[in-house]
């Protein structure tokens, strides 16, 4: 039998057979996506996303695994088939062997991507900012208590400025239809580490750059002085965990964990851990009414 048959057969039968939680607790294993990534998955063996998804191993009586993957790997090894976003909406590519059980890693709730997966109840408060240098002529904006003025002033502000972005990620300008500003996008790869997007505007590559919530303010802690917010490009956000679409027990369970830790106060022990200034921000959330 050819090396290429065999990878056919391999990636057919990934996909045909994948897990829930009945073959999740037989296997005895969970399997847990990730990169490093702001402070959900440190690189370091923790992480808030870490220590959430080995809390729900634990309840499932499983081991936890964590499985390595990136931007553009995700949904494929969550599937069994690569997706990204384009101009037209969802763009379906080739198959791949799937690797892991759950998407837990800082994922942005995007409309596109529920397409490709299910969410998790809420777990993270985000939006997407505009950065720049702290030496920059722009000057953070004023809220308003209108979330649509706000964006719209920071948006005349990059008119003729550089913006770093990337797409298929939720710093994708299409999805906030950045063209329309005369800003001059500068697409980065997606190979490209999102920690990596700070220092890119500190040794001047840009003017400004995109930074989610949580990344952001574990930016404004790294490099403390450097960089300012300059307002808000996207309403608020959330993020969650993503689970594949036959795994709807799976994803059951998980939002009963997920509830659990929400009541006995474990969870937001753990987000004052990892991210202690976002209550100030987005206090509401993690209210247990």
């Amino acid at each position: 039998m050819s090396s290429q048959l065999i990878i056919i057969i391999l990636i057919f039968s990934s996909s045909l057979f994948s897990y829930d939680l009945k073959e999740i607790k037989q296997k005895g294993e969970l399997r847990h996506l990730g990169m490093p990534y702001a402070n959900f998955v440190t690189g370091s063996g923790d992480g808030l996303s870490v220590e959430v998804m080995k809390g729900f191993a634990k309840h499932l009586n499983v081991n936890y695994k964590f499985v390595p993957s990136n931007l553009e790997k995700f949904f494929g090894d969550l599937t069994g088939q690569h997706a990204k976003n384009s101009e037209n909406g969802l763009k379906l590519l080739d198959n791949t062997p799937i690797i892991g059980d759950v998407i837990a890693s800082g994922l942005t709730i995007l409309n596109w991507r529920e397409e490709v997966v299910n969410f998790s109840k809420p777990t993270f408060p985000s939006g997407v900012w505009l950065i720049a240098r702290a030496e920059s002529k722009l000057n953070p904006i004023k809220p308003s208590g209108d979330i649509q003025k706000d964006i719209k002033q920071v948006k005349s502000f990059i008119k003729d400025k550089t913006v770093l972005a990337i797409e298929d990620t939720c710093l994708d300008p299409r999805l906030y239809n950045l063209k329309n500003t005369n800003a001059k996008i500068l697409l980065q790869s997606k190979e490209i580490k999102l920690n990596e997007l700070v220092p890119a505007i500190m040794s001047r590559k840009a003017e400004t750059t995109l930074l989610d919530v949580p990344d952001a303010l574990v930016a404004l802690e790294k490099w403390p002085g450097l960089i300012k917010v300059i307002g808000p490009i996207s309403k608020k956000q959330n993020m969650a965990v993503g689970f594949r679409k036959d795994s709807p027990e799976l994803l059951k369970e998980f939002n009963i964990y997920l509830e659990k830790i929400k009541k006995d106060g474990t969870y937001n022990d753990l987000v004052k851990k990892y991210y202690p200034d976002i209550f100030y921000y987005y206090g509401d959330f993690f209210k247990n009414d």
